[in-house]
């Protein structure tokens, strides 16, 4: 069974007083645990399609199955549990809460989940991510690749098998990028999720297994990669 199978998925919102399609018609498989990038140009559906998939909101229609689970219907409260046990996140612009340390940040959804351990999880978590000097750094106090560092390390906190990030090295310099797609890969490595990554970055989609192409809302080309890379170096 694969890890995420979404059926006929189609995603409308108004805008001018009429509807606008941003997915039309999207059928997709991804198995566990296959890195996948998904690309495109601006305004093909590639961030909403994560969202979906995140059950950050929800479909016009079709549906979304998530580890043999039917998102797409469950109650608020069941998505949140859900998401919380099943998804991690990273977004482009971090999320970082600014009045919680980074230590913090990383306990969150591990004290949601009422992990005892969450004070020495996140602390681990952040060492893996080579801040462990940091901890009790804010996040105005941290550079842009820390702070983005902090992401991915809350968003592995709770090891879910899937985890989602919308252009993860958007927002970073190249060397910067460079160290958070090691991270990536090395956590992913580790950690076997499977990673689903919305990217324009073409040194990012590289290093996965399969790239997807949305053209208005649509799969128009679905390829697993030849000569893939393990690491960044060049």
């Amino acid at each position: 069974m694969p890890l995420i199978t979404i059926q006929h998925l189609v995603m409308r919102l108004p805008a001018g007083g009429r509807l606008v399609t941003i997915l039309d018609d999207l059928s997709l498989e991804i198995p566990h645990p296959q890195r996948v990038a998904i690309v495109g140009p601006s305004g093909s559906g590639k961030s909403t399609l994560l969202g979906l998939i995140a059950g950050l909101d929800r479909p016009t229609s079709g549906s979304i199955t998530l580890d043999g689970m039917e998102i797409t219907t469950l109650p608020e409260n069941a998505l949140a549990r859900y998401r919380r046990d099943k998804i991690g996140y990273i977004f482009q612009s971090f999320h970082l809460i600014p009045t919680l340390t980074a230590l913090e940040n990383v306990a969150i959804p591990l004290e949601l989940g009422h992990d005892p351990q969450a004070q020495t999880r996140a602390a681990e978590l952040l060492k893996a991510v080579g801040l462990d000097d940091r901890l009790y750094h804010y996040p105005v106090q941290l550079s842009g690749g820390e702070q983005q560092r902090v992401a991915v390390a809350r968003a592995f906190a709770c090891r879910p098998p899937l985890l989602l990030a919308d252009e993860p090295t958007g927002n970073l310099d190249s060397a910067t990028g460079q160290q958070v797609i090691q991270l990536l890969l090395d956590l992913h490595r580790e950690h076997g999720t499977t990673l689903v990554l919305v990217t324009h970055d073409p040194l990012l989609a590289g290093h996965m297994e399969r790239i997807v192409t949305l053209r208005d809302g649509r799969v128009v080309s679905d390829r697993m990669v030849t000569g893939e890379r393990s690491s960044t170096e060049s």
